[in-house]
C-alpha cells in the first residue's frame, strides 16, 4: 500500500494544512493542524467517575500532552480512581504520543483494576485504534454520558473491536 502527503504551509510556518493523505482507506483532506496549538484538558469527577475531556481539537504539542500527562498522573495518584474516561468530544487529530498517553495511565489503573474508556471518538480517529489493535483492549462509547452510565452501573455496555 502507497502512502501520498502533500502537506502546505503557511507564510509563517506555524500552521500545516494537509491536502491529500491516503494510506489503507485514510483520507484527511481538508484537515489543519497547527503545531503551535495549545494542548487543554479539564480532569473533573463527574458522579463519581473521573473524566478526562480534552479541549482541544488537535493533540499534538509534545510540550502540551507532557504537561496534561503529569496532570492525569498526579491525579491518579492522589485520587486513584477506579475508572477513567477520555473524552474525545471535538478533537479531530492526535498524535502517536496520544496513545502512549492512554497506554500509560491503562497500566497504572490496571495496578489496582481500574480502568480506561474512550468516549466521542472522531470515527477516523478510530480507525487508529483499529489498525493498531488497540480497540481490543480499550472500550468505546457514543458520548461521556453514556461511558459515565456504563460504569456507574457496574456494567461494560461500551463497544470493543467496531466505532461507537
Amino acid at each position: 500500500m502507497g502512502l501520498e502527503i502533500f502537506i502546505k504551509c503557511s507564510t509563517k510556518g506555524e500552521k500545516f494544512e494537509i491536502i491529500r493523505y491516503k494510506q489503507m482507506g485514510f483520507n484527511l483532506q481538508g484537515v489543519s493542524i497547527s503545531m503551535d496549538e495549545k494542548v487543554d484538558a479539564e480532569i473533573i469527577n463527574e458522579n463519581g467517575v473521573a473524566v478526562v475531556a480534552f479541549k482541544t481539537a488537535s493533540i499534538s504539542n509534545v510540550e502540551g500532552i507532557n504537561t496534561i500527562s503529569d496532570r492525569i498522573k498526579e491525579y491518579i495518584d492522589q485520587n486513584r480512581p477506579n475508572s477513567l474516561v477520555f473524552d474525545f468530544d471535538g478533537v479531530k487529530f492526535f498524535s502517536s504520543q496520544v496513545l502512549g498517553l492512554l497506554l500509560e495511565v491503562r497500566a497504572k489503573l490496571e495496578t489496582y483494576n481500574g480502568r480506561v474508556v474512550i468516549s466521542a471518538i472522531n470515527p477516523r480517529l478510530h480507525r487508529v485504534f483499529k489498525i493498531t489493535n488497540l480497540d481490543k483492549i480499550f472500550t468505546f462509547f457514543p458520548n461521556k454520558e453514556s461511558a459515565i452510565r456504563a460504569i456507574t452501573s457496574e456494567g461494560t455496555t461500551g463497544s470493543t473491536g467496531s466505532p461507537p
